[in-house]
């Protein structure tokens, strides 16, 4: 039996992935174990978002290949598929896989390994075989039209199961390289997904988040039509089918494209009791100049829309977003109508991201690149303004009946508690004297127990 570790870098996408392909290995007869451990086998799922996470899938394929020189160490994803010339020159990378290709991941390593052992015994020595395999495992990803259909059994979460329901995008913003790694839109079939879901229901999972590289697009490429995210039919179509399964009690969605969320879009979705009030819109930026350098699609004014029709339909909503502070060219008074327009939504949780030049795309040829004091002072400054409303956002609840889906034991401050997360993705505590681990309880929440965390009482 060979030992095989796993280490994820990257998005929701990545992390069910790589699940699926340490499933998929696990059952074939591989032993799975630690990523600090010594294994025979180390794959790396590799992100490539950023030059910094170009840079630590290197870190985490060269720290592999130094815990055990003779490990077969494999680098699969996104890094992989956009720098096939480095991953060639790369002597710690023995195979690499590309996407759209993961789900043959055991018999492209048993066929290395059976290379492996000829060129032994061969040789008469440890042969090695060249990368003429790995070379053959990197698609054209762009020339790639069918969903690489993938089924997730069991995953690492207790009570959460993250389904992946579409990849590629059609965007093309001006600083992602995500459609070159990922390719077009390609949409994975309803039927494929409910069975999947009904799979983890069956195994005890009570919630799901349907995710994909950009969920607004899910079911485009059924229809044949040019790029058009306001058509949302087949999503909402898919997410009533997922409502149907027994055992499921919640539904999250990934990331939506703002101008998704119209009138019906926003009633559909608030006829589902199952759906979870959660809802993140990546706004990027809150300057129109900069979003139309950004190549997003939409203006402050139809994001703002956005937002108002989720609050009119759903009581108290959780919004989350996405902001990127100092691309090319942003001037003092178009960050202060950033900061203006965050002021004016207030949203629940901010994710702020400095810009990171990203070789190959449009935004890294833009002029007027700032500094990366300018855009670190401009982080601190919304991080700051994240966390007076992400407080108050929790402070709302104090007093009230809250439901939680409990996940599991941890120590705050020295003691310890359950933890859970309400529908709309409030972090809460309990004491609990029995295991109350994958149960969904009806609590009154009382104090902010930490600056992230909401403490409850058990009804």
């Amino acid at each position: 039996m060979k030992s095989v570790a796993f280490h994820n870098l990257g998005c929701k996408v990545n992390s069910y992935e790589m699940d699926v392909m340490q499933q998929f290995l696990q059952k074939s007869g591989y032993e799975i174990v630690s990523f600090n451990q010594k294994a025979d086998i180390y794959i790396i799922n590799t992100c490539t978002v950023t030059n910094v996470a170009d840079r630590k899938s290197r870190q985490m394929i060269h720290r592999a290949k130094k815990q055990n020189p003779d490990a077969i160490v494999v680098a699969v994803g996104c890094y992989v598929q956009t720098a096939a010339e480095r991953i060639g020159e790369d002597d710690c990378i023995d195979l690499a896989i590309g996407n759209n290709r993961k789900k043959d991941i055991v018999a492209i390593v048993e066929e290395f390994l059976a290379q492996r052992r000829d060129a032994s015994a061969s040789e008469g020595s440890a042969g090695t075989p060249d990368k003429t395999l790995a070379g053959t495992t990197i698609p054209d990803i762009a020339k790639e039209n069918e969903y690489e259909e993938m089924q997730m059994e069991t995953t690492a979460e207790h009570t959460r199961a993250y389904i992946k329901v579409q990849d590629g995008c059609n965007q093309f913003c001006s600083y992602c390289v995500i459609p070159y790694a990922r390719g077009r839109v390609r949409s994975r079939r309803p039927e494929h997904v409910v069975q999947e879901v009904r799979t983890l229901a069956k195994a005890g999972y009570k919630e799901v988040v349907l995710t994909g590289i950009h969920l607004s697009s899910y079911g485009l490429d059924f229809r044949g039509e040019a790029y058009n995210v306001t058509q949302s039919s087949d999503l909402l179509d898919l997410i009533e089918k997922v409502h149907a399964v027994d055992g499921i009690c919640r539904i999250r969605l990934g990331s939506l494209e703002p101008r998704i969320v119209t009138e019906s879009f926003a009633k559909r979705l608030s006829e589902l009791p199952k759906i979870c009030p959660h809802f993140h819109l990546s706004l990027q930026s809150g300057c129109d100049s900069v979003l139309e350098r950004m190549n997003r699609r939409y203006t402050c004014t139809e994001f703002a829309e956005g937002v108002r029709i989720l609050r009119e339909y759903f009581e108290h909503p959780a919004i989350t977003t996405d902001v990127i502070t100092g691309f090319p060219g942003e001037t003092e008074e178009e960050f202060a109508q950033t900061v203006e327009f965050l002021e004016q939504i207030k949203f629940f949780e901010m994710h702020v991201f400095p810009y990171s030049k990203r070789e190959g795309t449009v935004a890294a040829a833009m002029p007027d690149q700032l500094t990366e004091k300018i855009k670190k002072e401009r982080s601190a400054r919304l991080l700051a303004m994240d966390r007076k409303y992400s407080e108050d956002y929790r402070r709302y609840y104090i007093g009230k009946e809250i439901t939680v889906l409990f996940e599991q034991k941890q120590t705050i401050e020295g003691r310890e508690y359950y933890v859970g997360h309400t529908p709309d993705y409030v972090k809460v505590a309990v004491l609990s004297e029995e295991d109350i681990v994958n149960k969904e309880i009806r609590c009154l929440a009382t104090d902010m127990l930490c600056e992230d965390t909401v403490f409850a009482q058990k009804n």
